[in-house]
């Protein structure tokens, strides 16, 4: 596999991940994308909002092209986990028209740098800052199809809805709702045996 040939897998599950992030805010309503679902907080509107900062830094100011609109939430006196939600103020439409013009940045970051080029990531520890376009490919993708896997997980609980797209729900074939009941109860049961929960 060739360098260039290397940078476009690399990309094309990066924008993979992305698209798959979005597409879990589809077909819900402003509550449903904003409650929290964990103890943590965990939301699918302010996981976009989260990886619309990672990418923005990462593949901008790392590389010398900071994007070029500010991003209060990630500021040295913003409130911690400020990255993780959106505020009344900040609509769907702002959240992911940003996601999208921080996308349009990276992929120009990314095709315009090798994977050899050199950047620094100031927030990591000294003796690994320094970093190639290849290092930041990999974490970002890594990042991104992560918070993928929370969106999962998330969308799950509140409708049922679950895949990588909606024509690509990677489930067995043939399963129904009901096969999933009967899976969970013998999961459940084996759970309690095997660990003596109630």
């Amino acid at each position: 596999m060739t360098l260039p040939e290397a940078k476009a897998t690399l990309h094309r599950y990066l924008r993979t991940a992305r698209d798959a992030m979005l597409w879990k805010l589809d077909g819900l309503g402003e509550y449903d994308i904003r409650r929290p679902l964990t103890p943590t907080g965990t939301n699918l509107l302010g996981l976009v909002k989260h990886l619309a900062g990672c990418e923005a830094g990462y593949f901008g100011g790392v590389f010398g092209r900071p994007f070029p609109e500010a991003l209060p939430w990630l500021s040295d006196d913003a409130e911690p986990n400020a990255d993780m939600w959106a505020t009344a103020d900040e609509s769907r439409e702002q959240i992911v028209g940003l996601y999208r013009r921080v996308w349009a940045h990276s992929d120009a970051t990314i095709e315009r740098l090798g994977l050899d080029a050199v950047g620094e990531v100031p927030h990591w520890p000294r003796e690994r800052s320094q970093v190639t376009l290849h290092q930041i490919l990999v974490h970002m993708t890594a990042e991104t199809h992560r918070h993928a896997g929370h969106a999962d997980i998330v969308r799950e609980l509140i409708d049922g809805a679950v895949g990588l797209r909606q024509d690509v729900d990677n489930l067995p074939p043939g399963t129904t709702p009901q096969w999933w009941a009967g899976y969970r109860l013998r999961l459940s049961r084996v759970a309690r045996e095997v660990g003596g929960g109630d």
